[in-house]
């Protein structure tokens, strides 16, 4: 909480409080099942967190991209792997938000930021993932529509969700050739892949999407043609610093974990938190925590003022919180020994859910 304004220090409350009595009871159960916890979610944006900085306007909270990183960081300590969805969500309405006229705000942006419907993000191809500009699906013109035929792969909530933000090229080559196109579930020609099996991030459905003569709208497109791959990108700064947000979660549940196991766990006749090398490391484990707290918030705020090097702020704070975050939670299972390798304790699960964070968004 340091350095956090009155406001926002009731912001983090209230998402702990939330992750403490309606996610963290039902994270290890939503991870086993396999449980996409849609009522849970609907709870949450009753409290704002649906549309967190999305415009009033249409149903958004319009909160600052700091207050929603401290809002995310908090949810995630109830559950990763949900909280992680909810962001993805998040950038989606955002997007919608920013880019869309005044009828696409309306029509998608209330449901959205009160999570009757839900949003995917589908930019990542079989063959194009971090050269994204890459993408071969294609949205030929037909009069006032466009005709979409392609696939998106590892898509979070797909099958699931009902509202698919879509980057597809309706144009030459190169990130100028790619226009966003927002499509329902239900429209013909669109449909999923099986349901993947990951090993985190198991409250949250994956699927590829499949485009097989998809008619579309002219009217679903966001911006111009040739602007889609400047609003992924543009939505992907804040999603990295949304993903990050996530891990900081995850590592302070997992540090508070481990100091409670080395408080209780004894060995040699006295509790391991006598030991001075485990102190030493959880010492550590809440700097290396707090410093990239530190970077993550610090790019929320670049990114809330539009200040040049945000782009770059964010990828590194995206960067150095996955990474960090990681081993923090790794060393919190270390700290358990063998019993952090079961699943009656939620360490592995932070570590399970949080792995993936260092590899997508970029």
């Amino acid at each position: 909480s340091a350095g956090l304004t009155e406001e926002q220090k009731e912001f983090q409350k209230v998402a702990l409080d939330f992750a403490a009595k309606e996610m963290a009871p039902h994270m290890a159960e939503w991870d086993e099942k396999e449980t996409f916890p849609v009522e849970t979610m609907r709870k949450a944006a009753q409290l704002g967190f649906g549309g967190v900085y999305v415009k009033p306007d249409v149903g958004g909270s319009g909160l600052s991209r700091l207050d929603t990183s401290i809002i995310f960081e908090a949810l995630s300590t109830g559950c990763t792997s949900t909280t992680a969805y909810m962001s993805i969500h998040n950038m989606c309405v955002w997007m919608i938000d920013t880019f869309g006229n005044e009828e696409q705000r309306r029509r998608f942006c209330p449901s959205l930021c009160s999570m009757e419907k839900f949003a995917s993000y589908c930019l990542t191809e079989p063959g194009s993932g971090s050269d994204a500009a890459s993408l071969l699906t294609s949205a030929q013109r037909k009069g006032d529509t466009y005709v979409l035929n392609g696939s998106k792969a590892f898509i979070s909530g797909a099958g699931d969700t009902d509202v698919y933000v879509v980057m597809c090229r309706t144009g030459g080559p190169g990130p100028k050739g790619i226009s966003c196109l927002v499509l329902e579930k239900g429209t013909p020609g669109l449909s999923f892949g099986k349901k993947e099996r990951k090993v985190g991030w198991n409250s949250q459905p994956t699927r590829a999407v499949i485009f097989e003569e998809c008619v579309v709208p002219v009217g679903n497109r966001l911006g111009a043609e040739g602007q889609g791959f400047s609003i992924a990108m543009k939505g992907l700064n804040g999603g990295r610093i949304n993903i990050a947000s996530c891990s900081l979660g995850a590592a302070h549940a997992s540090v508070l974990l481990a100091q409670e196991h080395l408080m209780v766990r004894k060995q040699f006749g006295e509790p391991l938190a006598n030991n001075q090398y485990l102190q030493f490391r959880l010492a550590e484990m809440a700097t290396r925590l707090v410093a990239a707290r530190l970077m993550v918030r610090n790019a929320a705020r670049a990114l809330q003022e539009g200040r040049e090097d945000a782009a770059v702020l964010c990828s590194m704070a995206k960067l150095f919180a996955t990474d960090e975050c990681f081993a923090i939670c790794n060393q919190a299972l270390q700290m358990h020994g063998g019993y952090g390798y079961l699943k009656d304790y939620a360490v592995q699960q932070f570590v399970r859910d949080i792995r993936v964070h260092q590899i997508l968004e970029g």
